[in-house]
């Protein structure tokens, strides 16, 4: 998890009102970081999301789309203010984000992250932990120490 996020992508507290204003919130702040277009990003995340809902159950979506120009695969995570309606496998509202963009070219490397975020979401002590957290730096630690963070 350490290799696709950075403390930088964290927000805390994100406030939108529905699974668009996430992705546009969530492609502003990614292309900030990355250096690239945030209508590109939000483009290629909408395009995917319109293929089949990201919300994949407990309050949990995981948005993916492979960007032009990236060089390796790039996660945000985000925790929403207020529940917002994701179309959700469960239909349950999502609260919890971790948004994946990676190079046209990256297959395995993109499934992999994939994996990884999915496998880490799916743990119930953890989201508890990540809903309670009080800043992003506690939540970077908790996505990034695995078990050592959520022992604490």
């Amino acid at each position: 998890m350490r290799d696709l996020i950075t403390p930088q992508a964290v927000d805390a507290s994100l406030a939108s009102a529905t699974k668009k204003d996430v992705l546009q919130s969530l492609a502003a702040s990614s292309a900030l970081l990355l250096n690239n277009d945030k209508f590109a990003v939000f483009d290629v995340l909408w395009e995917r999301e319109r293929l089949g809902t990201t919300g994949v159950g407990q309050g949990i979506a995981i948005p993916h789309a492979r960007v032009a120009g990236l060089k390796k695969v790039f996660g945000f995570f985000a925790r929403l203010k207020e529940p917002v309606n994701f179309e959700s496998i469960d239909d349950k509202p999502v609260d919890l984000v971790f948004l994946l963009l990676s190079p046209e070219d990256a297959g395995a490397d993109h499934l992999s992250a994939l994996a990884t975020v999915s496998r880490a979401l799916r743990d119930p002590k953890l989201c508890e932990r990540l809903r309670a957290a009080k800043d992003p730096a506690a939540i970077f630690r908790l996505l990034t120490e695995g078990e050592k963070a959520q022992a604490a």
